[in-house]
């Protein structure tokens, strides 16, 4: 039974943990109908090239490690002398996956200036995975192939890739995880500490800054449906308060989808050099799903930090493929110099375990020191097969040099395309500016019902059921799952879809449960009005 006890109940955890509750109830819903999990944003495709890339790299990486020793499951190590005429031998298939291994070279040699034979050096050892990350924070080329394809997909016209540091790590959240703890560890954020934060947003922004490890206080700047989601030139107003230490934000947002717009982006520039101290944050997977998309990084270098995943463009949530990116001159480091003597000592005394000279130790250095407790520093970094993963799903978009990215294309076109199914089916307006990403959608619940009856019907809606009601039912009646708009910061009655993980028409069929649920409500309502 739905009680209005068990929904205030419910309401209490996150809007992840909701929807793993209600999947329970989709499964066996009562209509028997086809069970449709609309809330996770795990994509429904897979990029193959990098896939086989991958597996055809590994193949070459032990027939090398065989060449120096050979018994039976036992093989040896690679030997570097005449690994560039092998490697070329090896990939001797006039096939897609052998071509793109030769050009991933070429381009590399060509227009990245990279070393051809340390570059195969580093694509086999790293593929066997036979030794640590060395650098602990990224492997040499593969920072310099990775900073070409951040380049490309999100710095835009801004000339970035010399001077970016990145550091490979599991995913997205792990790099929300170490950034956090790292602004912690450094003093660079305190408890107490004022943070601004963009909402709606992806749902641990909100979570961890109230976690007793943090006791961060949060101000938010809203951004609302009226508004198509973006935020409000007036909102930036409150980061120009001194005592709002940092600013973190998903562009495009999560779960509104929309990106930042170039006046935006000014705005932002704008506040920056008022606050030269302010630190952000920009959280951009969903980048790629924008045509023409700038970073807050390209417009404030010296003052982001930037995370990106692999997981949403190249369909890799179970490899755990995401990137920390920092400027080489940046606020951070000179932040930490400021900090009172008593609490650089000590950070002095934690990082001297790992290095003679810890006041010169860069901020990104520290992340990657404190993701291990910089102990053990000299294991930490990514897994090598991982980061060569990154450079293989880089690389299919590099070498089509000025070529368009057909994949990318064809993302953008699957997202579009179900976006509008879900829309026109509910009758509502789509908007269709470059801005909005249509990863996923929003929609207001009792704004519907408003548009499908009256107001008086939504107001009815609002009053008689907690938040959660609706989505409930539509789980244990109509077998649809879909996320709180409540988790993520947007107003009550909002729920998130996500255009990612079902088939096309799905999205009309989600729709259509919506529609029909919503009509179940108002039956309800001309009953009770009957009756008074």
């Amino acid at each position: 039974m739905i009680t209005k006890s068990f929904e205030r109940k419910l309401e209490k955890l996150g809007a992840f943990e909701i929807s793993f509750d209600m999947l329970k109830l989709s499964e066996k819903n009562e209509k028997h109908l086809k069970f449709l999990n609309a809330g996770r944003g795990n994509p429904n495709w897979i990029n193959t090239l990098g896939r086989l890339a991958f597996a055809r790299l590994m193949e070459f990486g032990v027939s090398e490690c065989k060449r120096t020793l050979d018994k039976g499951d036992l093989a040896g190590y690679v030997d570097s002398n005449g690994i560039e005429e092998r490697y070329n031998a090896f990939l001797n298939r006039d096939d897609e996956v052998d071509v793109f291994l030769k050009k991933i070279v070429e381009y590399s040699v060509d227009h990245l200036d990279l070393d051809k034979k340390s570059l195969i050096l580093e694509l086999t050892n790293g593929i066997i995975g036979n030794n640590y990350p060395v650098p602990s924070r990224c492997l040499e080329n593969t920072e310099h192939i990775i900073n070409a394809f951040l380049q490309s997909i999100l710095y835009g016209k801004a000339n970035l890739r010399k001077n970016t540091k990145v550091f490979p790590v599991e995913g997205g959240t792990a790099a929300i995880v170490y950034i956090f703890d790292s602004l912690k560890h450094n003093g660079l954020l305190n408890d107490g500490d004022r943070i601004a934060i963009n909402t709606p947003v992806f749902t641990p922004y909100i979570q961890i800054p109230r976690l007793s490890n943090f006791d961060l206080a949060e101000v938010y700047l809203q951004a609302r449906e009226e508004n198509q989601w973006h935020i409000p030139d007036s909102e930036f107003e409150k980061l120009l308060d001194p005592s709002v230490k940092a600013f973190f934000l998903v562009n495009p947002s999560n779960p509104g989808s929309r990106s930042l717009t170039d006046e935006t982006l000014e705005q932002l520039r704008k506040v920056v050099v008022k606050r030269p101290d302010l630190i952000i944050i920009t959280d951009d997977v969903y980048g790629t799903f924008v045509n023409g998309f700038r970073t807050v990084y390209s417009v404030c270098p010296r003052n982001t930090i930037l995370v990106y995943s692999y997981s949403k463009l190249y369909g890799v949530t179970g490899w755990r493929l995401g990137v920390i990116a920092i400027n080489e001159d940046n606020v951070f480091d000179e932040l930490i110099k400021k900090l009172p003597e008593k609490k650089k000592k000590e950070l002095e005394s934690d990082y001297s375990i790992v290095t003679f000279n810890p006041s010169e130790m860069g901020f990104v250095e520290r992340i990657c020191a404190d993701s291990r407790s910089i102990g053990l520093y000299h294991t930490s970094g990514l897994s090598t097969p991982q980061q060569i993963m990154m450079v293989l799903f880089s690389m299919t978009h590099l070498v089509l040099e000025n070529e368009k990215d057909q994949y990318i294309e064809a993302c953008k076109e699957i997202t579009a395309i179900r976006y509008h199914n879900l829309m026109s089916t509910l009758g509502l307006p789509e908007d269709n500016s470059d801005s909005n990403a249509k990863y996923y959608t929003l929609i207001d619940i009792y704004q519907l019902a408003e548009t499908n009856y009256d107001k008086n019907f939504a107001t009815w809606l609002r009053n008689e059921f907690e938040e959660i009601d609706f989505l409930l039912h539509l789980a244990k009646e109509d077998g649809v799952v879909l996320m709180e708009g409540v988790g993520f910061g947007a107003t009550p009655g909002t729920v998130r879809i996500s255009e990612a993980n079902l088939e096309d028409n799905d999205y009309k069929e989600i729709a259509n449960r919506i529609i029909s649920l919503l009509k179940e409500y108002y039956e309800k309502y001309t009953k009770e009005k009957k009756k008074l």
